[in-house]
């Protein structure tokens, strides 16, 4: 199974938060799972701890390749196909992070690993 991680379930897995679901730990922790993180993430977390919206993991900005290699991840870069796609749903969702993340999970047929119920617009599989 191949999955992309949404911003929040690679922090809190990264951080052990009892947040992340057991479904989420799980499918996280296979080791026959093969488990991406988007540069839309690490946008994101260094523009929320920029701002003083990311409190709990002062170190992500700059360890975020390093935490992402800690478990095997695979990097997820941003095309212009995705930014295409993106800048293209015809959802009213205006957060750029997670229109970028469901761009990426259609076009690269991921399923999107969050609990965040607004994904459930832009029509793409998601698991919790």
């Amino acid at each position: 199974m191949r999955v992309l991680l949404d911003t929040h379930a690679f922090l809190w897995w990264t951080t052990n938060n009892p947040q992340l679901s057991d479904r989420a730990r799980q499918v996280i922790a296979d080791p026959d799972n093969s488990i991406y993180v988007s540069a839309a993430s690490a946008w994101e977390i260094a523009t929320k701890q920029r701002i003083g919206k990311l409190k709990g993991v002062p170190d992500a900005t700059t360890r975020f390749s390093e935490l992402v290699a800690a478990d095997g991840f695979g990097h997820l870069p941003i095309t212009h196909l995705h930014a295409l796609r993106s800048g293209g749903f015809k959802v009213t969702h205006r957060d750029p992070f997670d229109r970028m993340l469901a761009a990426q999970s259609e076009i690269e047929r991921l399923p999107l690993l969050t609990c965040d119920p607004a994904f459930a617009q832009f029509s793409i599989e998601t698991d919790w």
